[in-house]
């Protein structure tokens, strides 16, 4: 009740976007049995126009989010991994970070960090994996029922920040849905060989008799050694310099340096302490009716990971100099110990009649910390109390009209304590007001949407206190030019005050083995945004192609700056002016069917290019990619085999290293004992097969924390 009360009090006025198209009442909804025209969806990796669905039920078939994808059934038992990033990296317009097996976040057209909203149910993440790439996301790919990817102007949504987009994770911990049945349970778990990775997730959602009530369950675990790889474990240009450096060692006389420099430039095989170890589990109650429900849900999250050690690095912790600091150069291997415990709310009246539809509520807090170990020593610890609230008034459609208003509010405690707390303790408070409108006239859909937000970044410690008012706006209108094809363009206005790490950061890092250095006196960030798209989709075939393209003014970087402080490189923030542009295409084909199988291929492509006015390119962006996949499909059989190539990335920033192409194939085979109207699965896979080389540009860690290499993979789905 206490948590309860706190919620609502913060909700006063408050709220977000919601669109539903659902009767205003109607008996207690039971859970959708899978169709078999969804079942044949999963063979594309992007949802059709009748999937795009934003938070679960919010907003359906709305034209502002054209390149909206959506991961869920096959393709998320297929592609599921420890981190939501590496989950995602196949959808268009998707990279991840990839730091380490233990954190990598989504990067969307080009865009990772403070763009990017990760969302539980519409709710962010309230962690710290927007402060640092060495920070994990605190949602388990384990517990997700479907993950939903939401590019362009309509993310302004979820606040004014998700300029890059938003990723949206549904879960069923609050239930709103009574089973069929009675009860509901699903079971993953999996095997694969790269990592020695081992998981299993289980959920049960149970309808207590004819109450109303329903309970749910779930726990996750997931264990992995250090993850083995293709090819060398340190890209061309460091194992050079490595060489380099046993030639040097040689020619002075020190044979031990120089056999020491040789081993490290030729090492293959796992990389050293990459190995991660992830739990948690959850439950929650909802009590449903016709017209309203209501729900909680408490979750625990934990995971203890290591983190890859930059070759060559000497952090002297300002010991001295002199033989101490030589003794401290050696560095004992960095973990991070990080857990989150996580209550949510939800609830939802439906009048029977008016101008409103839908009145809904959504709220989460959190308490989260993690230690940032170094061996078996204490080295930073960080803590995070945040809250999320949002109430929403959903109009009833009329006459092709239809919208909803609202509020959001978030509030942040942050605390990094210890010798290298390269972030000042801070609070950060938002609170947002919003307005979307859609209008139908005939084969002409046009959309508007406006938000303002307000936000404080405090911090004590420094005597530091900045407010920022930022309005964003967007509009967009689509022309339908046959059934089923479309064409729109949306344009948008969006402001983003900078935020707490940008402004305050001021120390040594040790996880990211950086000085990282922010700056108190950056402005808000303003972006013009432009895009324009066709979607197709026929009985037989599917195309959709989207351009963007973002102008930025004052945008706000973080690069190296070529500076060494207490051993560490120096990354510092900036801000200049910016320009983003890219494209994704993305196509499906029935190509033929032969004896009970539907043959069917698909292609995903994608490219951005980033530069900063009078620097040069955006540091960390993915260069062009293209994957190609064919898919047999049956009633109880699907075999896949795809190519993915990404090409070499050259246009680099100061201080970054270029990044080798690669082309990876992958292919895999699933057994439904069911048939597709049922999602117990059992799935064998081959992904990396001739065991390449590779690394993703977007990571900070790219040149010594490779990609994994040939990995043996079998999971098993079922539920009933």
């Amino acid at each position: 009740m206490k948590l309860l009360a706190i919620l609502l009090a913060s909700a006063a006025g408050l709220t977000t976007p919601a669109l539903a198209q659902s009767p205003a009442s109607q008996p207690p909804p039971q859970r959708p049995t899978t169709t078999p025209a969804a079942a044949d969806a999963h063979s594309t990796h992007a949802g059709h126009e009748d999937e795009i669905v934003v938070t679960g039920r919010y907003v359906q078939n709305l034209d502002l989010l054209a390149g909206t994808s959506v991961l869920d059934g096959a393709d998320l038992q297929r592609d599921i991994r420890g981190q939501l990033g590496d989950t995602l990296a196949k959808l268009p317009g998707v990279s991840a970070t990839s730091f380490s097996p233990g954190a990598s976040r989504p990067v969307l057209r080009g865009f990772q960090g403070e763009r990017i909203r990760v969302l539980t149910d519409g709710i962010g993440s309230i962690d710290v994996s927007n402060t640092s790439a060495d920070h994990a996301v605190t949602i388990d790919p384990l517990t997700a029922e479907r993950i939903e990817v939401l590019h362009g102007p309509a993310v302004l949504l979820f606040g004014g920040q998700a300029i890059g987009g938003a990723v949206n994770v549904i879960d069923r911990r609050i239930p709103h849905v009574v089973p069929e049945g009675g009860y509901h349970v699903d079971v993953l778990g999996s095997l694969s060989s790269a990592a020695d990775e081992r998981s299993v997730g289980a959920g049960a959602d149970i309808a207590l008799g004819q109450s109303g009530f329903v309970a749910h369950l779930d726990g996750s675990w997931r264990k992995s050694d250090d993850l083995r790889t293709g090819g060398y474990l340190l890209s061309p240009q460091l194992r050079a310099e490595q060489l380099e450096i046993a030639e040097e060692e040689l020619a002075e006389g020190h044979p031990e340096e120089a056999v020491e420099a040789l081993a490290l430039a030729d090492q293959r095989g796992r990389i050293p302490n990459s190995q991660t170890e992830q739990k948690g589990f959850g439950a929650g109650l909802s009590f449903i009716r016709d017209t309203f429900e209501i729900g909680g849900s408490v979750g625990r999250f934990e995971s203890v990971y290591g983190v890859p050690a930059r070759p060559g690095a000497e952090h002297h912790h300002g010991e001295g100099e002199g033989e101490d600091a030589e003794e401290g150069a050696e560095e004992a291997p960095v973990s991070i110990d990080l857990k989150q415990t996580r209550y949510d709310l939800r609830a939802e009246y439906s009048p029977d009649a008016g101008f409103l539809e839908k009145i809904r509520f959504r709220g989460a807090t959190a308490k989260y910390r993690h230690t940032e170990f170094e061996g078996d020593e204490v080295g930073t610890v960080f803590r995070n109390k945040g809250l999320e609230a949002r109430f929403e008034l959903v109009q009833r459609d009329r006459n092709g009209w239809r919208g909803a208003s609202g509020a959001q509010y978030f509030r942040r405690n942050f605390q990094a304590v210890g010798a290298e707390a390269f972030l000042p303790a801070n609070k950060t408070n938002s609170f947002g007001l919003f307005t979307l409108q859609e209008f139908t006239l005939g084969k002409v859909g046009l959309e508007g949407s406006l938000r303002y937000d307000s936000t404080q970044v405090e911090s004590d410690i420094l005597d530091f206190d900045r407010s920022f008012s930022a309005i964003s706006g967007a509009a967009g209108a689509s022309y339908a030019i046959a059934p089923q094809a479309k064409l729109g363009i949306n344009l948008s206005r969006t402001t983003r005050a900078p935020s707490a790490e940008e402004l305050l950061s001021n120390g040594p890092h040790i996880a990211t083995q950086a000085f990282e250095v922010g700056d108190p006196d950056l402005r808000k960030e303003r972006s013009v945004g432009a895009e324009a798209y066709v979607r197709l989709d026929r009985r037989d075939w599917k195309l959709s192609l989207t351009g963007f393209a973002n102008w930025f003014d004052d945008f706000i970087y973080d690069d190296a700056t070529g500076a060494e402080e207490d051993g560490l490189p120096v990354f510092q923030y900036f801000q200049r002016d910016a320009t983003y542009y890219g494209v994704e295409a993305q196509a499906s084909a029935t190509l033929t069917r032969i004896g009970g199988f539907t043959i069917v291929g698909d292609a995903v492509a994608d490219y951005v290019r980033a530069t900063i006015k009078g620097v040069g390119p955006v540091p960390r962006i993915p260069p062009f990619r293209l994957l190609a996949g064919l898919e047999a499909q049956s009633t109880n059989w699907d075999g896949r085999v795809e190519v993915e190539r990404v090409a070499g990335q050259d246009r680099t920033a100061a201080f970054e290293l270029p990044t080798e192409g690669f082309t990876m194939v992958n292919a895999s085979i699933a057994w439904r004992p069911w048939g597709k109207n049922r999602e117990t699965a059992i799935m064998l896979s081959a992904n990396n097969i001739f065991d390449v080389e590779a690394r993703r540009h977007a990571s900070f860690t790219k040149d010594f924390v490779p990609l994994a290499g040939r990995d043996i993979r079998l999971s098993a789905r079922f539920s009933f």
